[in-house]
């Protein structure tokens, strides 16, 4: 029976939208062999317009004006969508990646415990007060750092966004997910829980494309102050661009 294949959207700023060159790229189904779903392939302009929305969402939108606690509602509302269609984003994944269902419905609850753990640390880190030999106060606070790149495999796809995503947005960042090429349906999905569960605009963007092109235009982008990058096979000039960031 041939399965009826998906069209999907980037999601930059809150909305769902087509790559600007127009290309698109099929998903394909391992255990079957069938395409599933197509996909935009996001070029330098599209990760620039996400990472341009994330600045933006951090400094006009009400990201940043949120106590942590705020975020921690936000993100146990995440946990809460995810749980409640744990059975459709299994079946997502399985479509995807072919896997197990009872593997991909572990992965779902994971995501959800992930979600559920970093919605309770938000409100968890705290500055320091540092002894000093001389007179005077000595302290550190730990802020946000801005704008995050999140760049995740193929072998655990919505297990391993969670585990970028749940910190990047519990400590006050905004972030540009970048799923691997082969299996990225449930980041994209995702982007719309947390959308509806109420993070604002701007601050999770998704994108698709090949790791050597759109990954590499978002490493090398000058906004994004931070990559959180998991690759089974690390390339060489990948990694030498973060360790030179």
């Amino acid at each position: 029976m041939a399965v009826t294949q998906l069209a999907y959207n980037l999601m930059i700023d809150g909305r769902e939208v087509a790559a600007l060159s127009g290309r698109t790229a099929t998903v394909i189904n391992p255990a079957t062999g069938e395409t599933v779903a197509s996909v935009p392939v996001a070029d330098e302009r599209d990760v620039d317009l996400a990472v341009q929305s994330a600045r933006r969402a951090l400094d006009e939108g009400p990201w940043p004006k949120m106590s942590a606690s705020e975020r921690g509602r936000v993100l146990m509302r995440i946990a809460g969508l995810l749980r409640e269609r744990v059975e459709s984003l299994a079946r997502l994944e399985v479509l995807n990646s072919g896997k197990p269902i009872r593997d991909a419905r572990a992965e779902v609850l994971a995501a959800a415990e992930c979600f559920e753990y970093y919605a309770g640390a938000a409100t968890k880190w705290f500055g320091e007060t540092i002894p000093v030999t001389d007179r005077g106060l000595d302290f550190t606070l730990r802020e946000p750092i801005g704008v995050v790149g999140l760049i995740v495999p193929w072998n655990f796809p919505l297990m391993i966004a969670s585990w970028k995503v749940g910190p990047a947005l519990a400590t006050g960042n905004a972030a540009v997910l970048k799923p691997a090429s082969a299996t990225p349906l449930t980041a994209l999905a995702l982007g719309a829980v947390a959308l509806e569960a109420g993070v604002p605009a701007g601050v999770l963007n998704v994108i698709v494309g090949p790791g050597a092109t759109t990954g590499m235009a978002l490493v090398r982008h000058p906004l994004v102050g931070k990559i959180a990058f998991t690759h089974p096979k690390p390339l060489k000039g990948v990694m030498l661009e973060l360790v030179q960031r």
